[in-house]
């Protein structure tokens, strides 16, 4: 086509900041130009990638209880594969990929925390039907409501609220994107770091060459430190751990790190102590036959449910946000 750009230029100065009352913002796609980008190419990629990290999401998540977001890894290979097949003008399609692919967590984070409470309840309350149909037609739609809603949000974020939020992970995918060169190099780099994680988790679910888990209960100090003062010290090793760290960033890996040792450090000996003082006081402790996993688990746990139900009501009404 004629008017087909044969060369993206870099994304213009004022791309991340707020716009002086005048200037407008010229995009490097510009609206009266053409770009490849709805392909069989981009969709079929982005399709691969959707099913790939929705089962490393759904994985993440009933293992850790936690999932990531995949627009990173997921822009770092659809550049990286761009490249690999000399694709030219592929920035159109690389977005069309990662923005298939990335709406894989979406709707997994929605499912994996709902479906496994469902069949609980059907195996206490047989009288409970779960049927997959229904299930898998409210994901559908509900994915469906999601860009529905999307839609008029994405003019009004992106534009009218342009350079007031930072959103620092669509910031990263926007340089991984525009680095054509970098994001080869990085693709090749995330496949080498996934062999080695891949072996590392392999040599111990499957060589049992060492465990997933170190404990203080290792050690007989370790050991007589749980039981009496229900102290306990894990480090979990797994890839996936690690990973989901690196992922989410320092803050955030931060935060949950904080709120670990916070529990069993702080909370669990204390739910403990207050045992002890109740039974100075003439009665009895009844979390000390309790191991510290248990009173973790029904104690300890609620509290910080609590605290994340309480910082998702109180961030919204926080003026300086």
């Amino acid at each position: 086509m004629s008017d087909e750009i044969k060369q993206v230029p870099g994304l213009p100065d004022n791309a991340y900041k707020e716009l002086k009352p005048g200037e407008i913002y010229q995009p490097v796609m510009p609206a009266g130009k053409t770009f490849p980008e709805v392909t069989p190419w981009s969709v079929g990629m982005g399709l691969l990638m959707a099913v790939i990290f929705s089962g490393a999401a759904a994985y993440s998540g009933l293992k850790i209880g936690q999932v990531f977001e995949a627009a990173i890894p997921i822009s770092i290979i659809a550049v990286g594969a761009s490249a690999v097949l000399r694709k030219k003008n592929a920035l159109g399609q690389n977005i069309i990929i990662q923005s298939i692919g990335a709406a894989s967590g979406v709707v997994v984070a929605g499912a994996i925390f709902t479906i496994p409470g469902l069949y609980i309840l059907q195996h206490k309350y047989p009288e409970i039907e779960v049927s997959f149909w229904q299930i898998f037609f409210s994901s559908l739609l509900g994915a469906f409501l999601g860009i529905l809603f999307l839609i008029p949000f994405r003019k009004y974020f992106v534009k009218d609220m342009h350079g007031k939020l930072p959103f620092p992970e669509a910031t990263a995918t926007t340089e991984i994107l525009m680095t054509g060169e970098k994001g080869g190099s990085q693709a090749k780099l995330l496949v080498i770091t996934g062999l080695i994680g891949g072996l590392f988790d392999f040599a111990f679910t499957y060589l049992k060459l060492w465990g997933e888990e170190f404990t203080s209960r290792m050690i007989p100090a370790g050991a007589a430190l749980a039981d009496k003062m229900k102290l306990v010290f894990k480090l979990n090793v797994s890839s996936l751990i690690f990973s989901f760290g690196f992922l989410v960033g320092l803050r955030y890996s931060l935060i949950i790190t904080l709120g670990s040792l916070l529990s069993w450090f702080v909370f669990i000996p204390l739910v403990n102590e207050i045992g002890n003082l109740m039974a100075a006081q003439g009665g009895t402790n009844i979390f000390a036959a309790m191991s510290p996993e248990a009173i973790f688990k029904d104690y300890v746990r609620p509290i910080g449910i609590g605290a994340i139900a309480m910082a998702g009501i109180i961030e919204p009404l926080n003026p300086q946000e």
